[in-house]
């Protein structure tokens, strides 16, 4: 992977990661046009994830900081409860990582067939999150959080969006849009977290950036990440608000019929 490409991909990685369109599904898109694969391919993802996370941080600091103020107060809180049900939400994701990661790494890297098909799958919950009307509720309860959390935990696959699969949920729950979104971007942080640091001391990122991932382009693929990632994050805030999200539906379905298409041609 030259530097160029890397820099493709972050963009990619930075654009779609916050956008309900499936960030992993369009780096194996990416992967596939480009002409990159091996183990250089889940590297390059599990760092450029982590640079979105960053972005999440920067964009959402001050909601962070209050919460961590909060939580750490010791009392039974708005904060603490708040940072008890992310916890929550994080459950089932921590259960695939731990009892199904060498199954999920197999599915990345293999053609474009269940990218496809889980791109469909979440233009369909992003049009039925549309139009569907459930009774709005004021917070996210203990429930919804376990709900949504199981969303992300299915969204490992690649193509089935991260985004799109847990606010479609949280708004088929009833739920703020507003709400659901933060709720969305900030259950994530940790598990990527848990997964980079956890990618580094098992010396699997150091391996694979010698001679099949240069050091420079990991670096580019991750800088543009992580500027990319600030805009989209701040850009799906207010989307989310306005109840955009079925152009998001159609641009999955034509994304996923391609997919399917491409290996054909």
């Amino acid at each position: 992977m030259n530097g160029w490409e890397a820099f493709l991909l972050g963009l990619v990685q930075g654009l779609t990661e916050y956008l309900p369109v499936s960030s992993s599904g369009h780096l194996e898109i990416g992967n596939y046009l480009l002409g990159t694969a091996g183990e250089e391919n889940l590297t390059f993802t599990v760092a450029v994830h982590f640079a979105t996370v960053m972005s999440t941080l920067v964009v959402l600091w001050p909601e962070i900081w209050s919460l961590t103020k909060g939580f750490f107060k010791f009392k039974d809180n708005e904060e603490t409860r708040y940072v008890l049900k992310i916890l929550v939400s994080m459950i089932p994701v921590m259960l695939v990582g731990f009892f199904l990661k060498d199954q999920v790494e197999a599915l990345f890297g293999n053609g474009l067939l269940i990218v496809g098909i889980m791109l469909l799958l979440t233009a369909a919950l992003l049009a039925f999150s549309y139009f569907a009307k459930p009774r709005i509720k004021e917070s996210i309860s203990w429930r919804d959080a376990f709900i949504i959390g199981i969303a992300q935990a299915c969204a490992v696959l690649p193509g089935l969006s991260r985004s799109g699969s847990t606010i479609a949920t949280g708004l088929l729950l009833g739920n703020k849009k507003e709400s659901v979104a933060q709720f969305s971007f900030i259950m994530v942080i940790i598990p990527i977290l848990g997964e980079s640091f956890l990618q580094l001391i098992s010396g699997d990122l150091i391996a694979a950036t010698g001679s099949s991932l240069p050091l420079s382009s990991l670096l580019i693929g991750v800088v543009t990440a992580f500027v990319s990632g600030c805009i989209a994050c701040k850009w799906m805030l207010n989307l989310v608000k306005k109840g955009k999200l079925i152009w998001f539906a159609i641009y999955c379905a034509v994304v996923g019929l391609l997919a399917l298409i491409l290996p054909l041609v």
